[in-house]
């Protein structure tokens, strides 16, 4: 059961422009934690849609105008953020912004060219953050396709320990068994710290008994993740191969990072001079030119033998038919990326596998930005922010500070809320899952899994 976190701080006055996928996100979730919103679009009809959803201020213009920006309030405005479906668009809304206020800025930029120059473009534009969907998904497939048993894979504390989601299969040693009957497999500093089973989420306890089916989150040192997963008799070894469907920017991304670390790649794109362009960035990938959903080019492609196969053929409903086509012809590991979060229930019960939303990674990243300025002035108190199962569950990391009421105490003497775990600390450069009688230090890593939504400050785990 989620638990909504009643937050006293005053919330922040934010701009948002651009009304797509990623902006609806956001506004959804800011809108939620106490923050004065407006909203800038072109696009009259998708202004008017939001504020009848939300309660939030709308303007139709275009957000790198001056007179624009002053209709929207923008030198009482604390965080503009740029999402509209131009990246020059999105970092012209910034520079303007910030030319007449101080106000911190974030910009979505998709296009390789400005990713590749992202350090320098934050530096001399003054951004606080560049946030790429396409080059954050591929990393997040290719983190999955490195550890094929797993959903999920998400790094915390600079890389140095990740969160893994994974399905107990039938007939495994964890199946029918009480966590606190684990010492033997959780040896090795490894928390589970969330389980999905039928619909509902738990924060579960050493009574806790697990079940085959149930969708496990566990935290680790990077290097013991792959030592639990083998104890318990699940598959480590990265895939070998991987079949692409789909030249999009993400399938560029991907093969990229997918052929840096040894994975053979064959990419299917149906646009011939596409596919010339692709063979040129891409010289040590092999990319046929022809209609992904053609189930004689998938056979002659290799999809029966290969490791692995991602569809990202940009349109939802054709991810998921080539997800269900491969399922019933091999034994691929498959990743599906959905752009649309609309009936998620549906999604669920179709059993894909591991899924990726750009729209939420986006989205988890610069509201984790946003409740590190209400918290704490514009201080990096959250690094890194996850939402799990539906949004039901948080795993968030902070940076303990000085001062802070939970620092220097024995854990067993914090009153700490239910449904909520201290799972991980990072204490320079030593990843430690703390027991009872261990403390917070200031400058610690710490990460938290809770069922409360809306935390901005480490305090706020106290009762």
């Amino acid at each position: 059961m989620e638990h909504k976190f009643t937050h006293p701080k005053k919330g922040l006055n934010i701009v948002i422009v651009g009304c797509g996928k990623v902006g609806l996100s956001l506004v959804d979730k800011l809108s939620k934690e106490n923050h004065d919103i407006t909203i800038i679009d072109r696009d009259a009809g998708k202004v008017q849609d939001i504020t009848n959803l939300f309660d939030v201020n709308g303007i139709v213009g275009n957000g790198a105008n001056f007179s624009t920006l002053q209709e929207a309030g923008i030198y009482d405005t604390d965080i503009l953020i740029a999402v509209t479906n131009s990246d020059e668009l999105n970092l012209l809304c910034c520079i303007v912004a910030k030319r007449v206020t101080d106000c911190a800025v974030i910009a979505r930029v998709r296009t390789p060219e400005y990713s590749q120059d992202a350090a320098y473009l934050k530096s001399k534009l003054g951004l606080a953050m560049i946030i790429n969907p396409d080059l954050e998904s591929a990393l997040e497939i290719s983190r999955i396709l490195c550890l094929p048993s797993a959903v999920g894979v998400t790094p915390f504390a600079r890389g140095l320990a990740e969160m893994i989601r994974f399905r107990i299969p039938e007939g495994n040693r964890l199946d029918d068994r009480r966590l606190r009957e684990l010492g033997q497999e959780l040896a090795g500093a490894v928390l589970i710290c969330a389980v999905e089973r039928g619909g509902e989420v738990y924060i579960p306890d050493g009574s806790f008994r697990l079940q085959a089916g149930d969708v496990v989150s566990f935290i680790a040192p990077t290097r013991g993740s792959k030592q639990f997963l083998r104890r318990i008799g699940l598959e480590t070894h990265q895939v070998r191969d991987a079949l692409i469907i789909g030249g999009s920017k993400t399938g560029y991304y991907l093969a990229k990072q997918l052929l840096r670390v040894g994975v053979n790649v064959e990419l299917i794109e149906s646009d011939r001079q596409h596919c010339e362009e692709l063979s040129t960035q891409l010289p040590k990938a092999v990319i046929l030119n022809g209609d992904g959903t053609d189930a004689d080019l998938l056979r002659e492609a290799g999809i029966e033998h290969v490791g692995a196969v991602v569809p990202l053929t940009g349109i939802d409903e054709e991810n998921i038919m080539l997800t269900l086509h491969t399922q019933a012809v091999s034994r691929a590991k498959v990743v599906t990326k959905i752009n649309r979060i609309m009936f998620p229930e549906a999604i669920d019960r179709l059993n894909l596998g591991s899924v990726v939303y750009p729209k939420a990674l986006v989205t988890d990243a610069i509201v984790a930005y946003v409740r590190s300025r209400t918290a704490s002035k514009g201080s990096s108190n959250i690094e890194t922010l996850l939402h799990l199962f539906d949004n039901r569950v948080e795993a968030i990391e902070f940076i303990a500070s000085e001062g802070s009421p939970v620092v220097g105490r024995p854990l067993r003497e914090l009153p700490t809320r239910d449904h909520l775990l201290v799972a991980c600390i990072s204490h320079k450069g030593s990843i430690l899952i703390p027991g009872g009688d261990d403390a917070i230090q200031p400058g610690d890593s710490v990460i938290i899994v809770t069922t409360h939504t809306g935390l901005s400050d480490l305090s706020d785990i106290l009762a």
